[in-house]
Formats: structure tokens, C-alpha cells, sequence
């Protein structure tokens, strides 16, 4: 399976997980998990989505290491901050304690997107 695919399947999965999270919030009128909600469709569904298609259209045949440890890192990343906002709103557990996880997770993400800008930048482009 390709990256396309693969980024497609989780970016749904994203999807879901955050409409879950807001109908949740909806029907029990309890909005605190706001932000982790936004956060898992953003940086999850939307994000995600995006590599699908710049794997799609630019990206063909790139399965080499450094595809699959983008992939890897981003959804470290994604699940990361997903976690971890869902504990840190819910007030499961303390902020001083989440900041490793949190601060890890979005520079996860954050190299995630330096490393599909490198490999966008030396993708051969078609003329």
C-alpha cells in the first residue's frame, strides 16, 4: 500500500475520532475539550489528508526510509498532541507533567513537515 492510501486511511480515521470528540461535546454541552478536538482535525485529519494528496500528485514511488519515518514521526506527532491535550483539557493529569509529551509531539510534527518539504523539493517534476 502506498503512502497516499496509507495517509488517506488515517486522515478518516482522524476524521472520526474528531467528530466523535465533538458530537460528545455537543451532547453532553461540555466544550472544554475544544482545542483537542480542533487539534486532532487539524493536525490529524487535515494534515494528513494533505500528505495524501502531495504523495498522490507529486510524491509517486517515494517509499523509500525517509517516507516512512515522516510517516512514523507524524503520527507519533498527531497521536502525541491528541493524547495529550485530551489529558491536559480533561484534567486528567497535570500540565507540568504533559510538557515532555506535548513538546515532543509537535516538534514531531513540525520535522514531519520539514521532511515532506524536503522530499517535495526533490521530487522530480514533470514537465
Amino acid at each position: 500500500m502506498g503512502f497516499d492510501r496509507k495517509y488517506l486511511i488515517s486522515a478518516l480515521g482522524f476524521a472520526a475520532i474528531g467528530m466523535c470528540l465533538g458530537i460528545f461535546m455537543a451532547a453532553s454541552h461540555d466544550h472544554g475539550q475544544h482545542v483537542t478536538h480542533a487539534h486532532i482535525l487539524l493536525i490529524g485529519f487535515v494534515v494528513s489528508m494533505i500528505y495524501a494528496i502531495i504523495h498522490k500528485l507529486w510524491l509517486v514511488g517515494f517509499t523509500g526510509a525517509l517516507a516512512r519515518v515522516q510517516f512514523v514521526l507524524h503520527h507519533l506527532g498527531a497521536v502525541g498532541i491528541g493524547s495529550g491535550l485530551f489529558l491536559l483539557y480533561g484534567n486528567f493529569v497535570a500540565e507540568s507533567k504533559l510538557e515532555p509529551l506535548l513538546s515532543g509531539s509537535s516538534l514531531a510534527v513540525l520535522v514531519g513537515v520539514l521532511m515532506m518539504l524536503w522530499m517535495v523539493l526533490r521530487a522530480p517534476t514533470s514537465k
